[in-house]
């Protein structure tokens, strides 16, 4: 089944992969009927149970999540999704935000929501990790690391080189291009945010997969950075709209 767009159910179709062959998965589900899928739904539970039957032992699935607002507050959808992942066995190694850095401005009686949740699920320990780096934006000066016993010690002893770690908030700019094709899909998310993903938890030749991929971001960097890729959709709209950004 590899490197095609697929229309259908993705439960149905993710039943035809064989366990144990998906090295990663970056997948952004419907969030609370938030956007208008041409109607379509999804069954939660049993996509999570085909996705851990189908990761495998050292894989990794990308959940990025949001939840709507009910009578002025939040559904709390994304936090049950998480802990029901962990009971069908994911670890949740993860838990980072998909910050906005131009949100929507909304008008209520919170603050303006800026993010989203990206749960990073293993099964079993994460076999890649190929850890971004960024430059210090103090250069050559860091805080303290505090040990188990409460002693201070210096973080320049422990790395004097002039990049850091990524922090696990990652800051995306998000709808600038509204004539690409990409918008055409009711929710997308930057192709950065799929790129990066997907740069450190897998390696070229792995197998990844978008089982609810809509316009075909998570398919499209992954064509870009040499990984095998597997896109599934139950409309033939975004299909179309995925296929050409593949092959344009």
């Amino acid at each position: 089944m590899g490197n095609k767009i697929y229309n259908g159910d993705s439960i149905e179709l993710m039943k035809e992969l064989e366990d144990n062959t998906i090295d990663l998965t970056v997948t952004s589900p419907p969030y609370d009927n938030l956007r208008d899928y041409n109607g379509f739904k999804f069954n939660f539970e049993e996509v999570a149970k085909q996705l851990f039957r189908v990761t495998k032992d050292g894989g990794v699935v990308v959940w990025i999540v949001s939840d709507s607002t009910i009578k002025g507050s939040e559904s709390g959808t994304s936090f049950k999704q998480a802990l029901y992942f962990k009971e069908l066995g994911f670890n949740l190694h993860d838990t980072m935000i998909y910050a906005k850095q131009n949100p929507v401005p909304y008008y209520h009686n919170r603050y303006n929501p800026q993010f989203e949740y990206m749960f990073i699920f293993s099964k079993g320990k994460p076999k890649t990790f190929n850890a971004l780096r960024e430059p210090k934006k103090t250069k050559g000066k860091c805080g303290n690391f505090r040990y188990p016993d409460g002693t201070l010690k210096s973080a320049n002893t422990l790395n004097k080189d002039d990049t850091k770690l990524r922090n696990n908030i990652w800051f995306y700019i998000v709808g600038t291009a509204s004539g690409n094709k990409e918008f055409k899909h009711p929710a997308t998310f930057p192709e950065k945010l799929a790129e990066d993903h997907i740069l450190s938890w897998s390696n070229e030749g792995d197998i990844v997969l978008d089982p609810m991929c809509g316009s075909g971001t998570t398919c499209k960097m992954a064509k870009l950075n040499k990984r095998n890729y597997i896109g599934i959709d139950c409309s033939v709209e975004y299909c179309s709209i995925a296929r050409e950004r593949l092959f344009a």
